[in-house]
């Protein structure tokens, strides 16, 4: 996804304007590294730790990533207790104050690490494994790799202050984390059951799919095809035998079962008339019939399973007290918020709401050299699931927004620097995570006329007589 043409020279950044040649940036970049220096301080040694299942690489290193200490430790991550008191031996017997333990973010077993760190009273910090594969290409110019030189490249970054502090850990917030992985898996599963039902409809009776518009967003057709599957093991002359009037009641009755008062007896009337097309792969209608039947069901269950898991993040929301300053954002569902803070976590941990773009990858990155100017693309680095979040969270927002709504006819309809649908929906994607993070970090409620730049007219209070 390119974003063609984004810089403007309203984002062009004045370096000079506070009178010292310090930049926003220069200030924000200033702050992190103070505040990984309190973790790294330089009294303490680095311990960097290669993670795997059953072999753990511990080394211990100096800032000048002088080797002082090697072992190699066969046990779990759980285990790696004994490892940190051996690193914090060796380094108080070099004359070090403390150690400061570092790993890559590996599966679960940096978490278990961080937590037998800070029982500890170690600082913890991770770095990335992106970071690790180049120091691993400019250590020596080759693909080496070795649970012993990843180590030490470990160790090295973090005394560079190349590393990141994780996010905390928070019993609710982390509750959310996990209902919210399982609630992408259930939405890739339900998906996933709507292609193989359409493929196999597609192959041995096509007429099918042409009884309803949106066939697989229609309760009616779902309940009919339910009914059919279920009466004739896919023999479709048994159910035209029955009659329309028989099938309607039979319908009528499922509907009632889910929840509805009565279905659509048009599309009910479509699906009996396909009874009796003749198009499809007649050799394969009763096997794969049996098929659709069978995922039917299964859709049918991982629906149930979604909106319970729905239900608990939303719970969730509730518990974080957040529900309220979430949905004031017009257009912006309490799961959609949920599925998006799911992938951040708190937002207090970003110093900024670009902070969280950038960490979702929707942050415009720019090619400026001299007097060239080149093409602005997104950086589509951070976290895909927040992105695939935010970009989900699009779809109602910009309808319902009137804000956003007049802002992506803006980008698409100007005429200068005109941005494409795809562009101009990313823009609001990354508008959604700046004034997500805004009403959550200040507690304050969704203002259209902040939204749009504009200024509130101050409250004038009456003086007391």
């Amino acid at each position: 996804m390119r974003l063609l043409g984004l810089v403007s020279h309203r984002r062009r950044r004045t370096f000079m304007g506070n009178g010292s040649g310090v930049s926003r940036g220069d200030r924000n970049r200033n702050a992190r590294l103070s505040r990984l220096r309190l973790l790294v301080p330089v009294s303490n040694a680095i311990v960097g730790i290669d993670l795997a299942d059953e072999k753990q690489m511990v080394v211990v290193t100096d800032h000048d990533s002088k080797v002082l200490a090697r072992k190699t430790f066969r046990c779990r991550a759980w285990d790696l207790g004994v490892a940190l008191d051996w690193a914090g031996k060796q380094a108080a017997g070099k004359g070090f104050a403390g150690v400061t333990v570092a790993c890559e973010p590996t599966g679960h077993r940096w978490r278990v690490l961080g937590q037998l760190a800070a029982e500890r009273g170690m600082p913890f910090v991770c770095v990335q494994p992106i970071q690790t594969s180049w120091a691993r290409r400019s250590e020596d110019l080759t693909f080496d790799k070795t649970d012993e030189k990843d180590a030490v490249l470990i160790a090295r970054l973090t005394a560079q202050l190349r590393c990141y502090i994780p996010e905390p850990i928070d019993e609710t917030w982390g509750r959310l984390r996990h209902l919210g992985a399982r609630r992408v898996q259930l939405l890739v599963e339900t998906v996933s059951q709507v292609q193989q039902m359409r493929a196999l409809l597609e192959c041995v009776w096509p007429a099918a799919l042409s009884a309803a518009r949106y066939p697989f967003r229609s309760l009616t057709w779902t309940a009919t095809m339910h009914v059919v599957m279920q009466r004739d093991g896919g023999d479709l002359a048994r159910t035209r035998r029955i009659g329309l009037a028989r099938l309607e009641t039979a319908v009528r009755r499922e509907i009632v079962r889910r929840g509805r008062q009565r279905p659509c007896t048009r599309i009910v009337r479509a699906v009996f008339a396909a009874l009796s097309d003749p198009a499809g792969v007649h050799t394969h209608r009763r096997g794969a019939l049996e098929r659709v039947a069978l995922l039917l069901d299964d859709w049918q269950e991982s629906h149930r399973r979604l909106a319970d898991t729905e239900t608990r993040m939303t719970g969730v929301l509730d518990e974080l007290h957040l529900t309220r300053l979430v949905t004031s954002i017009t257009g912006l569902s309490a799961i959609g918020a949920a599925a998006i803070l799911a992938e951040t976590g708190d937002p207090h941990r970003f110093t900024s709401a670009r902070a969280l773009v950038k960490h979702a990858g929707l942050a415009p990155r720019e090619k400026l050299s001299g007097t060239f100017v080149g093409r602005t693309k997104l950086t589509g680095q951070g976290r895909p699931a927040l992105r695939l979040a935010a970009w989900r969270a699009v779809w109602g927002a910009q309808r319902a927004n009137p804000v956003y709504a007049a802002r992506f006819t803006h980008l698409t309809t100007r005429e200068h620097n005109k941005l494409t649908v795809t562009q101009a929906q990313a823009v609001i994607a990354a508008a959604i995570l700046r004034q997500l993070h805004a009403v959550i970090t200040t507690g304050r409620a969704w203002n259209s006329a902040v939204a749009t730049h504009g200024t509130r007219q101050p409250t004038v209070t009456p003086i007391a007589a």
